[in-house]
């Protein structure tokens, strides 16, 4: 479902904030899996209040904007839900780890797969997702 009461996102600024995921995901792997919850927020802000909530979004907007890089604009319906995923799988992520739980590195793996799919070749596939649930099962 296309959501037109909230701004849209610029593709380039989407693309980064997955490069930005990548980046934390694999600095987790990597042995410093305290950035996790930070993912955890940045999903929570962008998925459930907005992008345009989200600090680091403004940021990135207001750079990318002034060195003309920012992409067309993309509406954010899509964007959100795949940041509510990462909302949830960043959680996941960091209640398993502080409880000492290895399984932790699951999500944070499949998190890596994900964003590098959006960041690398523009393909979202949580968005791709809620486009073809609502092909399915449209709106009442």
């Amino acid at each position: 479902m296309l959501r037109f009461d909230i701004p849209p996102v610029n593709a380039n600024v989407a693309r980064l904030e997955a490069f930005i995921t990548f980046s934390f995901c694999v600095i987790a792997l990597l042995g410093f899996p305290y950035l996790l919850p930070v993912l955890a927020l940045m999903g929570f802000i962008r998925g459930f209040f907005g992008h345009y909530k989200c600090p680091s979004h403004r940021l990135f907007t207001k750079i990318m904007t002034a060195m003309n890089i920012a992409g067309k604009k993309e509406n954010a319906g899509a964007k959100m839900f795949a940041n509510k995923l990462l909302f949830i799988a960043a959680t996941v992520a960091s209640v398993l780890f502080f409880m000492g739980i290895d399984l932790w590195k699951v999500p944070t793996s499949i998190l890596v797969v994900f964003s590098t799919l959006e960041w690398a070749f523009s393909f979202c596939v949580a968005c791709w997702s809620y486009g073809y649930w609502y092909k399915l099962f449209p709106p009442q």
